[in-house]
């Protein structure tokens, strides 16, 4: 009976110390809170030049562009398109471009015989002409149809630069069956946050 009373008086003694210790824990608890978290998601944001004499002025931006019109193109017909892009982006952006057509505004095929070979531009005088000396590296030449398929890679811009580029448009050798053909092609410069 001793043996009892005294197991009673030990489990009375621990569940008091048990009830004191969880008291005592509670008293010192604490946390750390992080508050008011923002998240900004980025922009891949790339834009042209309207007035390529201007610079980068904001009032000078512009998402799109009228297209250039060419005419009188036959046999070693080439002429020359200014572009400058500039990157808005909230990072370092890649720079491709691509041609896009649809069949009905080209049913001649003008696509399969005239080609466009992308240029850097370095306009060094800023005056938005394309001077001697301002011709970089060709990054390549392609009929539009290539240009659609395959497309170019134009390299890379971080917020604020410009890219210059001369997009140089020629047709080798135009059929008679061609007289008098047009066709209607838009050019889409794109970009990819890196």
């Amino acid at each position: 009976m001793k043996k009892k009373k005294l197991m009673y008086l030990l489990g009375c003694l621990a569940i008091a110390v048990s009830a004191v210790a969880g008291v005592t824990y509670a008293a010192f608890t604490d946390k750390a809170k992080v508050l008011g978290s923002t998240f900004s998601v980025g922009s891949a944001n790339l834009m042209f030049l309207e007035d390529l004499a201007l610079g980068t002025d904001p009032s000078n931006y512009r998402d799109e562009l009228p297209g250039p019109t060419f005419s009188n193109v036959g046999p070693g017909w080439t002429e020359d398109y200014l572009v400058k892009l500039i990157s808005m982006a909230t990072s370092k952006i890649g720079i491709t471009t691509t041609a896009y057509y649809e069949t009905a505004n080209d049913p001649n095929d003008l696509r399969s015989i005239t080609l466009v070979e992308i240029i850097k531009w370095y306009d060094t005088n800023q005056n938005g002409i394309l001077d001697e000396g301002e011709e970089g590296q060709s990054l390549g030449q392609k009929t539009i149809i290539k240009w659609k398929t395959e497309g170019f890679n134009l390299g890379e811009l971080f917020y604020g630069q410009t890219m210059g580029l001369i997009l140089r448009f020629s047709t080798p050798t135009v059929s008679d069956t061609k007289q008098g053909a047009s066709a209607v092609f838009d050019f889409e410069f794109n970009s990819i946050q890196m």
